[in-house]
This record gives C-alpha cells, sequence and structure tokens, in this order.
C-alpha cells in the first residue's frame, strides 16, 4: 500500500547538501536540478524510525525500515534492505512550474547566521557561521509498500514528528505531517 502525506513547514528549516560555500556559506540546502528546495526520503525514514523505535517491536521495525549489520563497516549477512520505500518530498509540481516560470526561485531562501558563546557570554573568534535556509513550505511525499498491517501505526509515526532537518533541536524545522490518502 502507498501512503500520501503533506509535510507543512511553520518555520525556517534546511535539509543539507553537504555542501560548503566556503567563506561565504557554511551550509547549503539541497536542491533539485531546477533549484528547488527538497526533504530527502533517508531523512524522513530517519525520522519516522526514530519515533518508531520508541513504540514499535524490532520485528516490525527491520521489516519496514530494515536492519543495519552489527558490524560496523562491514557487510554482514543480517543487514536487510526495509520493504518501506520513502519518496523525497517535494514541493506540489503546479506550484513548483509558478516558481520556475516566473523565475522566484531564490525567494524561497533565507541565510541565518550564529556563532559560538564561551562561558564569560563572549562570542568565540572564527566561530560565525551562515546557513542557508528554506522558508516555510508545503511539500508533497509518499511512502510505498507499507503492509496493509503497518499502515495505522506509520501513520501515527508520521504525527509524532514535530521537527526536521538541520538543528531541529535548536529551533529550526518546527513542522507536521498530514495524510492526505492511501492506496
Amino acid at each position: 500500500m502507498t501512503l500520501r502525506y503533506e509535510l507543512k513547514f511553520f518555520d525556517y528549516w534546511h535539509a543539507g547538501s553537504g555542501l560548503s560555500g566556503g567563506a561565504a556559506l557554511d551550509n547549503y540546502v539541497i536542491k533539485d536540478s531546477r533549484g528547488l528546495p527538497y526533504m530527502p526520503g533517508k531523512t524522513i525514514k530517519g525520522l519516522a524510525r526514530e519515533v518508531a523505535e520508541m513504540f514499535w517491536d524490532e520485528s516490525k521495525i527491520h521489516k519496514c525500515f530494515g536492519k543495519q549489520s552489527d558490524q560496523k563497516g562491514q557487510d554482514s549477512d543480517d543487514t536487510t534492505m526495509g520493504e518501506c520505500y520513502f519518496s523525497n518530498a517535494t514541493i506540489e509540481e503546479s506550484v513548483a512550474e509558478e516558481i520556475t516560470a516566473n523565475n522566484l526561485t531564490q525567494n524561497l531562501f533565507d541565510l541565518i547566521s550564529s556563532t559560538r558563546i564561551d562561558e564569560n557570554g563572549i562570542a568565540v573568534d572564527k566561530s560565525l557561521r551562515d546557513t542557508e535556509v528554506t522558508i516555510p513550505v508545503t511539500l508533497q511525499g509518499s511512502i510505498d509498500n507499507i503492509s496493509q498491517d503497518d499502515m495505522e501505526d506509520m501513520k501515527k509515526a508520521l504525527k509524532m514528528i514535530k521537527r526536521a532537518g538541520l538543528n531541529r533541536n535548536r529551533g529550526l524545522g518546527r513542522c507536521e505531517f498530514v495524510v492526505k490518502g492511501q492506496s
């Protein structure tokens, strides 16, 4: 079965590309080929797994999300892929076309700065960091190949996710998953 959802952001959020802008920018947002932000499916899978580990039994977690080898950095027979497939969450296509057709892509992003403060309340030299963030938007995604038995638990897991992306424990990425349907 397939579960379709919207991921609604209420604050700035950052899904990292892993790229740095050198002296200009420390962290870039991950973007598709049109320059539009998205949330990678593997990030959503990780968030859902984190919640599922609180209330699902281990066999159900391994079935849906997969199981990693107990031996770090080595292939093993006990490593398995999960049955569920998490798509990237993207801006709705009609909205994406409107944004790109009107050259509005740059309006989706902003910069925030942060610095480390020492024990005396003074900014530490060379600790200023600039991060590209995305404005609040709504993304759409899906999770495929969910068994009928696991569908309700997956819906509950998504509803429990309240923040996503970089610095979600420091105020960024406040969000809500809204289930839009299943088939």
